[in-house]
C-alpha cells in the first residue's frame, strides 16, 4: 500500500454518517431473493448468483432518507456475498464494497449500462471508511469473503477493485500474497467508476482527491439533529424542573402555560448552540481559523454567546453570563468535534490526537456550565 493511500482524508463517496463505536450489524443472506433490488439469477461455475437493479426505486429512496435521518439506520443492511450487475462474465470487473446498504446503493445506481460484479463485504453495516478505520472491512474479511463466495471459481482474473477509502484497513500485498488476488484502488467517487473501467482501471488525479463542497459538509446534518432530540428535550424538561422549583422556592403561583414559555426561552440559546454546532460548523469550516474541528466549534459558540448575551438578553446575570460561556461553547466543540469522521480537514491520528484533549475539556467546560446555570435559578 502506497504512502498516499495511508494518508487518505476521512471521507466517503458514499457518506452518509459519522463514524459512531456502536455501529455494528450484520444480516443472513436467507431471503435476499425476494428484495426489491434483486432482479434475477445469474449461473456461474460456483452456482447461481444474485443480480442488482443499477436504477434505484422508491423503496430504495425512502429507505435512503430514513438512514439520512437516523431511522432504523442499524438495521439498513444487505447480506455479504457475490452480486451481479447486468450479465458479467467471468472476465469483468469485480468491485468491492461495504454492506450498509446506502453505500452499496450509491454505488450500483452509477452502474447503469455496465456488466460487473460487486463482492459485498461483511462490514457489520459500517460505510467504507469508517469500516476501514475500525477493522471490518479488512484484508482478512476480503479474502474471507474470496473463499466463502469461491470467487476464484467464478473470474478468471485476479484483480479485485476497491474503494479508494478502504485503503486504511486493506494491505494489497497481503491479498496477493496470500490469495493471489491483486488490489487495485479505484477512485474515491462512485460516479467516477465508469470512466476509472473504461480507462484501464487508471483513475485520474482529480479522481484521487475528492470535492467537499458545502452540499458535502452539510449531508450528516439531518441524522445529527434528529440524534439531538433527545437530548434537547432531556434539556427543556431540565428548565422546566428548575423553573417550577424556583416559583415553589418563591411560594409564587404555578401556571403551566407560562413555566413552559419560560423554559422554552431558557431552552433557545442552546437550540441555537445546537444549530451552530450541527449546521454552521460545516458550512463555515474552510473559513474558520484553525484545524480542529472542537476549536472551530468553540470559536463560532463564544460568538455565538457574546452575541446572545450583549444583543439579545440583556438581563442575564454575571453567574446566568458566566454559565453560557462555558456551556454553550461546549455544546458547539462537541458537535463540531462529531463532524471529524466525515471531514477531508483531519486524518485517523489527528482525530485521537484532538479528541484526547478536547473531549476532557469540553466535559468540564459543559459540567461547571450546568452547575452555574442551576445556581443561577436559585441566586
Amino acid at each position: 500500500m502506497s504512502n498516499q493511500l495511508n494518508k487518505l482524508p476521512m471521507i466517503d463517496d458514499n457518506q452518509e454518517s459519522t463514524c459512531r463505536p456502536d455501529e455494528q450489524n450484520t444480516a443472513s443472506f436467507e431471503d435476499t431473493g425476494s428484495a426489491n433490488w434483486i432482479t434475477g439469477q445469474l449461473e456461474t461455475n460456483a452456482g447461481p448468483v444474485y443480480q442488482v437493479a443499477a436504477v434505484l426505486d422508491r423503496k430504495d429512496l425512502t429507505g435512503s432518507i430514513k438512514a439520512r435521518l437516523g431511522l432504523g439506520r442499524m438495521d439498513y443492511i444487505i447480506p455479504p456475498g457475490l452480486y451481479a450487475v447486468g450479465n458479467p462474465e467471468p472476465t469483468s470487473p469485480v468491485l468491492v464494497s461495504a454492506n450498509y446498504k446506502l453505500s452499496f446503493d450509491q454505488l450500483r445506481r452509477e452502474l447503469a449500462g455496465l456488466n460487473l460484479w460487486i463482492l459485498v463485504l461483511d462490514t457489520k453495516g459500517i460505510n467504507v471508511w469508517c469500516a476501514a478505520g475500525k477493522g471490518s472491512f479488512s484484508t482478512a474479511e476480503l479474502m474471507r469473503m474470496v473463499d466463502a463466495t469461491s470467487l476464484g471459481e467464478i473470474v478468471s482474473h485476479r484483480t479485485l477493485i476497491l474503494p479508494q477509502l478502504a485503503a486504511p484497513g486493506v494491505s494489497a500485498h497481503a491479498m496477493r500474497k496470500e490469495s493471489g488476488f491483486k488490489v487495485v484502488y479505484g477512485p474515491v467517487r462512485a460516479a467516477d467508476i465508469p470512466e476509472f473501467l473504461s480507462g484501464n482501471n487508471k483513475a485520474e488525479p482529480e479522481m484521487r482527491h475528492p470535492s467537499f463542497t458545502l452540499p458535502d459538509r452539510l449531508i450528516l446534518a439531518p441524522i445529527e439533529l434528529v440524534a439531538m432530540l433527545k437530548p434537547a428535550l432531556g434539556l427543556i424538561g431540565l428548565f422546566f424542573l428548575l423553573n417550577m422549583a424556583a416559583l415553589l422556592a418563591d411560594k409564587s403561583p404555578i401556571i403551566f402555560i407560562s413555566l413552559l414559555r419560560q423554559s422554552l426561552m431558557d431552552f433557545a440559546p442552546f437550540f441555537a448552540a445546537i444549530l451552530i454546532g450541527i449546521v454552521l460548523v460545516p458550512a463555515l469550516l474552510p473559513y474558520i481559523p484553525g484545524r480542529a474541528l472542537a476549536w472551530k466549534g468553540w470559536v463560532l459558540g463564544v460568538l455565538w454567546v457574546l452575541v446572545y448575551t450583549v444583543l439579545i438578553t440583556t438581563s442575564a446575570g454575571w453567574l446566568q453570563t458566566a454559565a453560557y460561556y462555558l456551556a454553550i461553547p461546549a455544546i458547539t466543540a462537541f458537535l463540531g468535534m462529531n463532524f471529524t469522521g466525515s471531514t477531508t480537514y483531519t486524518s485517523l491520528s489527528g482525530v485521537v490526537k484532538e479528541m484526547s484533549f478536547a473531549l476532557p475539556a469540553i466535559i468540564l467546560s459543559a459540567s461547571l456550565g450546568l452547575i452555574g446555570l442551576i445556581a443561577g435559578y436559585f441566586i
